[in-house]
C-alpha cells in the first residue's frame, strides 16, 4: 500500500509542476459583513465570505474569491479537504506551464 501512495505523491508532483497547480491552505471566515482575501504568506490565505456555512454556499464564496484573486475560472480551483471545517486546502489550476 505504501508503493501506491508514494507513486501517487510522485505523480500529483509532476502534475503539478507540468499543469501548474499550487496547493494552498485557506481559513475561511463566513457570514462576515464583506468579502475579501488576505495573503498571510505565500501559501496561507484567509477569506471572508458573506455566505454563511449552509449547503456549501461559503465554499463556493471562497472559490469564487480565490478564483478571482488568481485570474482563473472558478472550475479550476478544487477544494481538495476542509469541505465542512473553517481550515481548507484548494488546489489552483493555472493551465499547462
Amino acid at each position: 500500500m505504501d508503493n501506491i501512495r508514494v507513486f501517487d505523491e510522485v505523480y500529483h508532483g509532476l502534475l503539478s509542476i507540468l499543469y501548474d497547480r499550487m496547493k494552498i491552505f485557506v481559513k475561511v471566515k463566513p457570514n462576515s459583513k464583506e468579502e475579501r482575501l488576505e495573503k498571510m504568506d505565500e501559501n496561507n490565505y484567509s477569506v471572508w465570505v458573506k455566505e454563511k456555512p449552509r449547503e456549501g454556499r461559503a465554499n463556493l464564496a471562497a472559490i469564487k474569491i480565490l478564483a478571482e484573486h488568481f485570474g482563473v475560472s472558478k472550475s479550476n480551483v478544487i477544494l481538495l479537504k476542509g469541505r465542512t471545517s473553517k481550515q481548507k486546502i484548494f488546489e489552483i489550476d493555472k493551465g499547462i506551464s
